[in-house]
């Protein structure tokens, strides 16, 4: 049966051609799969568990054993005793080997029964801050319940009951409660912006590379005639194929983040569908906008990867928006990813109200009309020989 529809027959001519380059098939169904098992994979831990801590124990008394097994029964921290001096645990942490040095100097068991203040040392490698403070909270908190014991101990011997004990111990307890991470995950935290940063990478270059193609093999007059010269109906029927791939892709991106990495969702399912559709329409135009501006594939494809990349740098992620300076905060301003992301985070970390999602959505639609400005720019560049063949 013949179609007389253009938009139809440009999408068959385009599912032809999906189905035919093994590039095409790379960037819409296989490089997303392969990168999203990746990144599951290594984050499915959710935290990081029984990192290796030196303990240098210059003191070797029964106190000092204590505060290894102490330091040891935390989840974050695995020891290991056999290094006797801090040089080598020095050269261990260089090596990589350990990350975090305990030293426990001699005459701390001596100095505790005397009733004197000890200290202990951690060492901590902050080449990575997130393990580094992590390691340092943890291991922290288990030396100060063991401390906390040991003057407790010495207020019940004076005398005291256990709450006036506990109230000179502890005059003012501090109630620390995480709103919206409680578990200080490292799913919730990074695949969180892994995942969408490899979704719009695969969106912009591979919209970028279908549309580009066209004008660097010169076929765009053929496409054009499929959809009987109306470039509407050529970008209509050229883009549909691949919107619904890459929402089959997001789909695939929530189940992961949802069902199998339990980020939760306090908000409204389908504010966060919307959100996504118009967040991979936004770059599927970005792509006519760069291709329009640079009538160059290869030039475009290479700003769309940076363009991609520093999305995740100035989205307010890993670094606050608002503590950003003010050109920091104009920079976030021009990426699609960064108006998502408080659409995604309000309704699944903060459960916020579906109206604080308008104006990110408003964004996301600005950069799609962004793109239907450049749709006149890329018509004369597939009509017009003297662009074609750059790459």
């Amino acid at each position: 049966m013949k179609y007389s529809s253009p938009v139809i027959r440009v999408m068959r001519r385009e599912w032809n051609r999906i189905k035919s380059k093994w590039v095409l098939l790379m960037v819409t169904f296989v490089g997303p799969l392969i990168a999203f098992l990746l990144v599951m994979s290594i984050f499915s831990s959710n935290v990081p568990r029984n990192l290796p801590v030196a303990v240098v124990d210059m003191d070797n008394t029964s106190f000092s054993r204590t505060i290894s097994r102490w330091t040891d029964a935390t989840a974050i921290a695995a020891v290991d005793r056999s290094y006797i001096s801090l040089e080598d645990a020095r050269n261990a942490m260089e090596e990589g080997k350990v990350d975090a040095i305990l030293h426990i100097p001699e005459g701390t068991e001596r100095g505790i029964l005397k009733g004197e203040s000890s200290s202990v040392v951690l060492y901590l490698n902050n080449a990575n801050v997130v393990k580094a403070g992590l390691m340092n909270s943890g291991i922290r908190k288990a030396l100060s319940t063991l401390s906390g014991g040991i003057k407790l101990k010495k207020q019940l011997q004076q005398g005291r009951n256990q709450n006036e004990a506990m109230a000179r111990i502890m005059p003012i307890k501090l109630n620390s409660v995480v709103l919206f991470n409680p578990f200080i995950s490292y799913s919730y935290f990074l695949t969180l912006g892994l995942m969408p940063i490899i979704l719009i990478v695969f969106t912009l270059l591979g919209t970028t590379h279908a549309i580009g193609t066209e004008l660097l093999r010169g076929t765009g007059p053929q496409w054009l005639a499929a959809a009987d010269g109306n470039i509407v109906f050529a970008l209509v029927g050229k883009l549909l194929p691949y919107t619904f791939i890459f929402s089959l892709i997001a789909m695939m991106m929530n189940v992961i983040l949802i069902q199998q990495l339990g980020l939760p969702v306090h908000g409204k399912m389908h504010i966060i569908l919307v959100s996504e559709f118009l967040l991979i329409l936004s770059y599927q135009f970005l792509a006519i906008f760069f291709l329009g501006l640079f009538s160059n594939l290869r030039l475009s494809l290479s700003i769309g990867s940076a363009y991609c990349m520093l999305a995740l740098t100035y989205s307010g992620l890993t670094f606050p928006e608002f503590g950003m300076p003010a050109f920091g905060q104009a920079v976030a301003g021009i990426f699609p990813f960064t108006y998502w992301l408080k659409i995604f985070i309000g309704q699944t970390l903060r459960g916020e109200p579906a109206v604080y999602g308008i104006y990110p959505m408003y964004a996301l639609m600005a950069f799609i009309a962004l793109g239907i400005m450049f749709i006149p720019r890329l018509k004369h560049l597939l009509q017009n020989e003297h662009h074609w063949g750059k790459y």
